[in-house]
């Protein structure tokens, strides 16, 4: 039988937290109609055999075969699920699934296709999470035109069709917002509880920042020109080209007049501009064509249809 609800549980050595959520889970979502999926990342501890003592029959666990990251455990959670809703936590115990119900319900009641929780009284340590997590959200939000307050709460419910549709990989579960707003997704965020850690060590550290920055370029990219790549590299270069070609006039305007142009840097920066012109150009012709492939090869469409709505037919009353 499909479940209604599909709860997506990520861990990578979490052994001594897989009891005490599953109890927490069970609890809290007692009058719900959902099924429990873990992804163990690739564990080297005893993760995997704390999920095979759990006895539940609403437990399922998909095993990685090695620690591959973040978001592709959640990719193989989502592509795992069956239920109409998905909902996704950490699985160290500072999510808590009490606040699912609530969240579930403001996703069918108002139809949102995401909801995204904001961790109101952040249980987690200032100078290395806190702050660097502040300024990284600002940043995201101005570039992506995105405005989620926590773009770092893995705590959040979509519809299945969304989460199935988003496209998970590399380290991108950080801009699932992002990603979801690229696939006509309507998302509203609501604040969540936030626990301190109890157990094991936090996997993240300040090191992921230029993963972040990187990853941050591809979405900004996705949201402005995923579509028309041909603006981005075109317009650019146009304008190098252009630049470049009106040196060269220019230089040869000189050397018509007599003087030595060779050697100048204005003659180096005119070339370069005019071949970085015809690189630019030449880039954003062919990755037009691949997104043309992307979309035609796969049957793809540009757009998301919501619903179809049709009008009921009239019964002729009050017509002349």
């Amino acid at each position: 039988m499909t479940p209604y609800l599909s709860v997506i549980v990520c861990v990578y050595n979490e052994e001594e937290n897989i009891a005490p959520l599953v109890e927490k889970i069970r609890h809290d979502l007692a009058d719900l109609d959902y099924e429990l999926i873990y992804v163990d990342d690739g564990s080297t501890d005893g993760t995997v055999n704390a999920l095979k003592a759990v006895m539940f029959d609403r437990l399922r666990i998909v095993e990685l075969r090695k620690n591959y990251g973040q978001s592709a455990a959640l990719a193989a959670g989502i592509a795992d699920a069956r239920g109409t809703y998905l909902a996704t936590l950490d699985g160290d115990l500072q999510n808590d699934p009490v606040d699912i119900p609530l969240m579930l319900s403001l996703a069918e009641k108002e139809e949102w296709d995401l909801v995204a929780g904001i961790r109101a009284n952040r249980q987690d340590g200032m100078l290395l999470r806190k702050i660097p997590s502040k300024i990284a959200n600002a940043i995201i939000r101005q570039s992506t035109g995105i405005h989620i307050k926590d773009y770092g709460c893995t705590l959040k419910v979509f519809k299945s069709d969304v989460a199935k549709d988003m496209g998970l990989y590399g380290e991108l579960h950080r801009f699932i917002p992002v990603l979801a707003s690229l696939e006509g997704a309507r998302i509203t965020q609501v604040d969540v509880h936030h626990h301190p850690r109890i157990h094991g060590v936090s996997k993240y550290g300040i090191g992921r920042t230029f993963r972040v920055i990187s990853d941050l370029l591809l979405m900004v990219f996705f949201r402005r020109y995923l579509q028309k790549p041909m603006h981005l590299f075109g317009t650019a270069g146009v304008i190098a080209f252009g630049l470049g070609a009106l040196i060269n006039l220019y230089l040869l305007a000189l050397k018509i007049m007599g003087q030595d142009i060779w050697g100048k840097p204005l003659l180096i920066l005119g070339v370069l501009l005019v071949i970085g012109g015809i690189q630019f150009i030449t880039i954003g012709i062919i990755v037009e064509i691949m997104m043309r492939t992307y979309y035609e090869s796969q049957n793809k469409t540009v757009y998301k249809v919501r619903r179809i709505i049709e009008n009921k037919p009239s019964t002729g009353h009050g017509e002349g």
